[in-house]
């Protein structure tokens, strides 16, 4: 039987370029496709303006799949993680803790780089690999499997036979919906603000986290922005704020911007576009059919809370990139790789699903319990070391 590809990857979001050049490295002739194309710059409307911290982990597949080092120039290191718990409004700190890489033997958590721009470079590496195929413009459209072959047509109405089937191609996933896996949704009544700020103070290569109702509000460390110290902002909310924050005038959202983030970084100013979009918890019921896969977003979205998204998507990757054959859709060989990720992934899910749940919460007996257990978590050095471990994905 003659193939168009090995693999067909739906979806070039970051977590399919990943992918493809994972799997592309690995010798795999991989087919590329997504409806749309990525934007050439952070303000161009569609751009994504979160950023991502890569934590070491994931940099080492990333080194594997020979794309570091077009991420590394963007990349800004993550030297520790500073957490603040805080109650009231306008917000009094109560409690601050910092983890270092140190307690890991390592000199630091990873790097975070702009995921607009880790998204043209990936694109730039793909479009140099003889082995890619890369067809942005161009979706999925209909999947037919047999035993020996996935038959896929494109919205253009070409028709390719492959070996298997990725998709990776987001929460709403059209290759998921074909293969027929249901998944299970927790809605929080959040939505998350994404954009990037100048600030007077150096970050010193620290990532911040502060907690109060309503949600987790992250700053991550960039590289200086027109020679002013500059991050990444993730910012949670319940739903209704953050529709009365996005109608504000600019000065009045400047204002509960920096009362959030209690000062931390002196006057923060906004220097981005900010995207929002609704928090929520998604776990895919399977992870494998028949000469298919999903993974990423597609099998998990988790809410933004301890760089556990992009970063399990990755652990996504490295684990099929680890178990696939010379024939990569084999029924057993997804069977291995299912029952090594869908444990970890549902685990994963729970954690951060509890997590935020507690994050948010304004009542004072469930803020107390969240202080009393930063302390733990930090002062207790060998919880901290398991923790630490397996927020970096190993086992707690």
């Amino acid at each position: 039987m003659t193939f168009d590809t090995d693999i067909f990857i739906s979806g070039a979001g970051l977590a399919g370029m990943m992918l493809a050049a994972r799997l592309s490295a690995r010798g795999f002739r991989v087919i590329v496709c997504d409806p749309s194309t990525p934007p050439e710059g952070a303000t161009v409307e569609g751009s994504d303006l979160r950023s991502t911290a890569y934590l070491e982990p994931s940099c080492r597949v990333l080194e594997e799949a020979g794309v570091w080092d077009a991420l590394a120039p963007h990349a800004t290191p993550l030297a520790a993680l500073q957490v603040i718990d805080s109650d009231g409004w306008p917000p009094t700190e109560r409690a601050r803790r910092t983890f270092r890489p140190g307690d890991l033997g390592l000199d630091t958590f990873g790097r975070n780089i702009p995921n607009w721009r880790a998204h043209l470079s990936l694109m730039d590496v793909l479009k140099a690999r003889d082995n890619v195929d890369l067809r942005l413009g161009v979706g999925f459209s209909d999947l037919v499997t047999r035993d020996d072959a996935a038959f896929v047509t494109l919205t253009d109405g070409t028709r390719l036979r492959a070996r298997l089937v990725i998709g990776a191609d987001g929460r709403n996933s059209p290759v998921r919906a074909a293969a027929e896996i249901d998944v299970t949704t927790r809605r929080y009544g959040q939505k998350a603000f994404a954009f990037a700020v100048t600030h007077d103070l150096p970050h010193d290569d620290v990532s911040t986290e502060i907690y109060n109702s309503g949600g987790a509000f992250t700053t991550v460390p960039l590289v200086d922005h027109e020679g002013q110290p500059a991050s990444a902002i993730v910012w949670m909310n319940a739903a209704e704020r953050s529709r009365a924050l996005a109608a504000a005038p600019a000065d009045d959202f400047a204002q509960v911007l920096n009362d959030r983030s209690l000062g931390i970084l002196g006057r923060m100013s906004p220097v981005s576009p900010i995207r929002s979009w609704p928090i929520i918890t998604q776990t895919a019921h399977r992870v494998t059919a028949r000469r298919t896969v999903i993974l990423a977003e597609a099998a998990h979205v988790l809410p933004p809370i301890g760089a556990q998204g992009l970063n399990t998507s990755i652990a996504d990757i490295a684990a099929l990139s680890e178990v696939l054959s010379d024939d990569p859709g084999d029924a057993a060989t997804l069977d291995r790789y299912a029952r090594g990720r869908l444990r970890d992934m549902r685990l994963r899910a729970g954690a951060i699903d509890l997590f935020n749940r507690v994050c948010q919460s304004g009542h004072p007996a469930v803020q107390a319990t969240r202080r009393a257990g930063l302390a733990a978590v930090h002062d207790i050095a060998p919880l901290r070391q398991r923790i630490m471990m397996a927020g970096m994905g190993g086992a707690a």
